[in-house]
């Protein structure tokens, strides 16, 4: 229902910003689908990850918007870095739509999600934990190099995972 307002009304940057003001679940998923994601500028993406009340924000947030954005790298791996579970959550999930999208992380890149990776998968927050196995799954697809990669790190915090992927 949401998804067809938005196709109605159509991209639209300052009602984004206000309906994300208010504190109601269906405005804040209605401003990830109204704002246009070459408008939106890296530090209001910042502001709204601040003010994301939820984990079903944040994954919203991720797919309707920020995977979309010119910066969606650079964010997803400093979120994925911070010690605040939301944002790691929002980072892996939008790694895990770039890494859908064909996207290849640089040899840095791949060690640093890995890490972060490997420190998520063995947390004790749920979203968080299938947050990153399933970003581990998708970089896991991106080919066969990654698949090892993917498995030989993953078996050394939890073999039995290391055998889903």
């Amino acid at each position: 229902m949401l998804q067809q307002k938005a196709k109605e009304i159509g991209k639209d940057y300052p009602l984004a910003i206000e309906l994300w003001k208010e504190d109601i679940r269906e405005c804040k998923i209605l401003a990830t689908l109204l704002m246009p994601p070459e408008r939106m500028l890296p530090e209001v993406a910042e502001i709204w990850m601040e003010q994301t009340p939820t984990v079903e924000i944040a994954e919203q947030a991720a797919f309707n918007l920020y995977q979309h954005m010119d910066a969606a790298p650079d964010m997803a791996f400093r979120w994925m870095a911070s010690p605040r579970e939301l944002y790691q959550i929002c980072g892996f999930h939008i790694l895990n739509r770039l890494f859908l999208q064909g996207m290849t992380p640089n040899e840095r890149g791949i060690n640093e999600f890995i890490d972060q990776a490997l420190t998520a998968v063995s947390a004790d927050n749920l979203s968080l934990r299938k947050a990153a196995f399933q970003c581990l799954s998708r970089f896991s697809q991106l080919g066969l190099v990654y698949e090892r990669i993917a498995r030989s790190a993953l078996k050394s915090v939890s073999p039995e995972l290391s055998n889903l992927l």
